[in-house]
């Protein structure tokens, strides 16, 4: 008897360990984690199974997947982090039986309807952090043993893994979707000069918060946008779709570059508190062929005109937006644009490399910057720039030539 039900015990871990197997791997993170729970009800014969993840914030769990309750789920339940019984499992950092579950313990009106009598719970941590809790119950009288709650454990820790990387999987699909969705498709077009650009996501990091952008003005005059919010992923693109939207909305109304970005620096001061990103905002006339920018944190555009080598344009440089300093003023600098000239914006990924100074990545840009059309210029400086030794990091080019 004694040989049966260890034989048993052993047959049921295996179980638990399979319930992640590879042909799980196509489905998405919600789908993935109602097929793994499906898995764990029926090798524990109990009526329901729930996943809670931590919020953002980590001050609430939320239930995110469910077999058996899915009320829950659909109902949005959220549970104060510290109250209930998965706020006892997260205390304690370990699997908890609850063999009476009494009313004060629950939070969840649909466990209270079904009249649920006994719980496990188990924190899910993957890669030392605590993501969330899976909980099992049963509706009928049932005392579960420390071997269920072990079983419970192994399938929390198998469940946090594969829901950790089902989620950073998707995050990076999203954060590519919205990324593309917010640079420009066919840019303007401009009287007198040409317009191209260029956006390479990070191989390192993933898609990140690099953005450029052109729009014209009511005035007639052309707005340009280089930026880099700090940070990889979706929280950076995110932020940078917020940016990008407030940026265009200040220059509708005033058409000072320093001026707006003094409005956006405000703007992600109150509201984005740990955000903080470098942008150059630049605003082009056509008739007067000058180009008046402004940079916060930005490096400054490199230029080249007829017969001579690319430089870096003497400018003045103020702080990243995001960062709390001093009241001084943003300043401006303005430019001519002569005939057959190039003016070429980017963010740092373009130019910099591990171990290596920035000015040798500045040098190199010069260099390959080329009095011909945008898209020529383009070709030549991702081909001269873009090697195996890249920087791994995000790499926005917008080039105008006149």
């Amino acid at each position: 008897m004694h040989a049966s039900a260890e034989s048993s015990a052993e047959e049921r871990l295996r179980r638990i360990e399979l319930v992640t197997d590879t042909s799980l791997a196509h489905l998405d993170v919600n789908e993935l984690l109602r097929e793994i729970l499906a898995r764990v009800r029926d090798v524990l014969d109990v009526d329901m199974a729930t996943v809670l993840l931590l919020d953002a914030d980590g001050e609430e769990l939320i239930a995110t997947a469910a077999v058996g309750i899915e009320d829950d789920v659909k109902q949005g339940v959220r549970m104060p982090v510290g109250h209930g019984f998965a706020g006892t499992v997260l205390a304690g950092r370990e699997a908890c039986v609850f063999d009476r579950v009494v009313d004060e313990l629950l939070v969840s009106r649909a466990l209270r309807d079904k009249g649920i009598s006994s719980l496990v719970g188990a924190p899910m941590v993957a890669d030392g952090d605590t993501i969330g809790v899976l909980c099992v119950g049963s509706f009928n009288e049932r005392e579960f043993a420390d071997e269920d709650a072990r079983l419970v454990q192994v399938a929390a820790d198998r469940i946090a893994t594969v829901s950790q990387a089902g989620a950073s999987r998707a995050e990076r699909i999203a954060a590519t979707v919205l990324q593309h969705s917010l640079l420009p498709g066919r840019l303007p077009a401009i009287p007198g000069v040409s317009m191209d650009g260029r956006y390479v996501g990070g191989a390192d990091n993933g898609v990140g918060g690099d953005w450029y952008d052109v729009f014209r003005l009511p005035s007639g005059r052309v707005g340009i946008v280089v930026g880099d919010v700090v940070g990889h992923g979706l929280s950076a693109a995110v932020v940078m779709g917020r940016l990008r939207s407030a940026l265009r909305a200040y220059a509708l109304d005033d058409e000072d570059p320093a001026r707006v970005l003094h409005k956006l620096d405000r703007k992600v001061t109150h509201f984005e508190p740990d955000a903080m990103a470098t942008v150059c905002y630049a605003v082009y006339d056509p008739d007067a062929a000058r180009l008046e920018f402004s940079l916060a944190g930005h490096l400054a555009p490199v230029m080249a005109r007829p017969g001579e080598r690319g430089e870096v344009v003497d400018a003045a440089v103020d702080p990243p937006v995001g960062v709390a300093v001093s009241k001084r003023r943003r300043r401006s600098t303005e430019i001519d644009v002569p005939p057959e000239s190039v003016v070429c914006f980017y963010t740092d990924g373009l130019i910099e490399r591990r171990q290596q100074p920035i000015d040798i990545g500045l040098k190199a840009l010069c260099e390959s910057v080329l009095c011909a059309s945008a898209s020529d210029v383009c070709a030549a400086v991702m081909n001269q720039l873009m090697t195996s030794a890249s920087s791994g990091d995000d790499v926005t080019l917008l080039v105008l030539s006149r």
